[in-house]
């Protein structure tokens, strides 16, 4: 009987713990609310364990990490052009991510799971073209 219980317990646990995690959809666009080539919204605050839903609405986007801009133990990773793709937010910190082939057009996005653990390894990225215009915005969202 007791190790049916502790089996019951810890599916109950996991059960909650999915129930509570909220997801974001984030769309990417060729024009949006901020000019051409965006992610919208391009800053989001989350939890550990809920996820972010990169919506293709536009084709031809992608959405990837930045070396240098996401949290320690989160492994790099890269969609598909064009596919939707979604994103289990695993660590705390900041994610800095980038559409591949709009990067340097300012196609950016900053996602801040709990406490900014990484601020300033993040913000010391070298970003090029228009992607250090949209940055500065954005870490000012971060809060602490």
């Amino acid at each position: 009987m007791f190790p049916k219980l502790i089996t019951a317990t810890i599916t109950a646990l996991v059960l909650t713990a999915a129930a509570q995690a909220e997801n974001f959809d984030v769309k990417m666009l060729n024009k949006g609310a901020d000019g051409a080539m965006v992610f919208e919204p391009a800053f989001v605050k989350a939890a550990v364990g809920d996820t972010v839903t990169f919506i293709s609405t536009d084709k031809g986007h992608n959405v990837e990490g930045i070396d240098g801009m996401l949290p320690e133990g989160v492994d790099a990773f890269k969609s598909g052009m064009g596919d939707d793709y979604v994103l289990t937010l695993t660590a705390e910190g900041l994610y800095g991510l980038k559409c591949t082939p709009h990067y340097s057009m300012g196609m950016v996005a900053l996602i801040q799971v709990g406490a900014p653990v990484n601020l300033d390894a993040a913000s010391a990225v070298t970003q090029k073209g228009k992607a250090k215009t949209r940055f500065e915005p954005l870490f000012t969202q971060v809060a602490n």
